[in-house]
């Protein structure tokens, strides 16, 4: 997530960043149906399609990861994977890397994909079924990939990234133990092609749409992607299934998601012990990351920033309740 500074909207910072990319100007208006988060996206339209305008302040990101990022989403691509495409600046550039009034910024744009989110299916047997076969297969592409610019980040460098933010709080005695907790527990696993590799890191319902014209499954917003066990996909697609199936119905659909997924890609029965401190890693780095974008504060800050706030340190103390403890 962005800094809360970072959230607002700004028209006029999207405005002068599409002009890099061809658009039709009357699609502007579009940009009120825009979206802060852990970047800022404005769709738009190119000769009737939409597009959507992603950009971040560059001290937000890492280049070489961008750079990873469009690397990556290209070779889906041509494997005739369902996945997001970029689109080319005017200057022939998939990253934009632009000066403006208000700092540096970073800048790609992507064709939407077709479909809808799958949370807003009906969740039947047969679209979790391609909901897990979509992930297997991805990490089946995944294991056969060799970056050809920059390297992508592994869960190392995430959690080295984590200790050097966390050295800038003293309290935070019990992240900081959390963090070489994962790390010695991590490093001690070995890595083979068939249990680790590149993971989209957040395979959930808002960024996976089903078509059901092709009866596909559409992969979007590798914001997050590292090197990790394949398993902390798994572990988080199936956790996105509790959010919105009755617990009656829930272990069915888990079994119908890897089904789908061992339709594409074998994962040995031991990569699923490494599931509680998945979640532990999962829960270590969202917290570190709002403690970063919640340092922060200013007085008179506007309703929506406060209760934002007041959200955000609720979702902290669940992310540090199991900080310590046994995996």
């Amino acid at each position: 997530m962005l800094k809360l500074k970072y959230l607002f909207n700004h028209v006029d910072l999207a405005e002068m960043l599409v002009r890099y990319w061809e658009y039709d100007e009357s699609s502007l208006e579009m940009f009120k149906y825009y979206r802060v988060s852990s970047n800022a996206i404005y769709p738009f339209q190119k000769d009737g399609s939409t597009q959507l305008l992603r950009f971040s302040p560059r001290s937000e990101k890492l280049h070489e990861n961008l750079l990873a990022e469009l690397d990556y989403i290209a070779y889906l691509k041509t494997q005739k994977y369902g996945v997001l495409e970029a689109v080319v600046s005017k200057e022939g550039e998939r990253l934009v890397e632009a000066d403006t009034p208000w700092g540096e910024y970073f800048a790609s744009v992507f064709k939407r994909v077709p479909g809808v989110q799958i949370g807003n299916t009906d969740l039947d047997d047969g679209i979790v079924f391609k909901y897990g076969e979509a992930l297997g297969l991805l990490h089946q592409l995944s294991s056969k990939f060799t970056p050809s610019v920059s390297k992508r980040w592994s869960y190392r460098d995430v959690l080295d990234w984590v200790q050097t933010i966390l050295m800038e709080y003293p309290n935070e005695t019990a992240a900081l133990a959390e963090t070489e907790k994962l790390r010695s527990y991590f490093d001690s696993i070995p890595k083979k092609s068939s249990n680790y590799g590149l993971i989209h890191y957040d395979f959930e319902f808002d960024n996976v749409f089903y078509d059901e014209t092709s009866g596909s499954c559409f992969a979007i917003d590798f914001d997050d992607f590292m090197y990790h066990w394949y398993v902390m996909d798994i572990v988080q697609a199936m956790d996105s299934l509790e959010d919105c199936i009755s617990a009656e119905l829930l272990q069915q659909k888990k079994q119908c998601f890897l089904d789908g997924y061992q339709s594409q890609f074998d994962i040995s029965n031991d990569a699923f012990d490494l599931i509680p401190a998945c979640k532990r890693f999962a829960d270590l780095y969202s917290y570190v990351r709002l403690l970063r974008s919640l340092e922060e504060a200013w007085e008179h800050e506007p309703k929506w920033m406060v209760d934002l706030r007041q959200r955000l340190i609720g979702a902290m103390k669940n992310d540090s309740i199991n900080f310590g403890n046994d995996f």
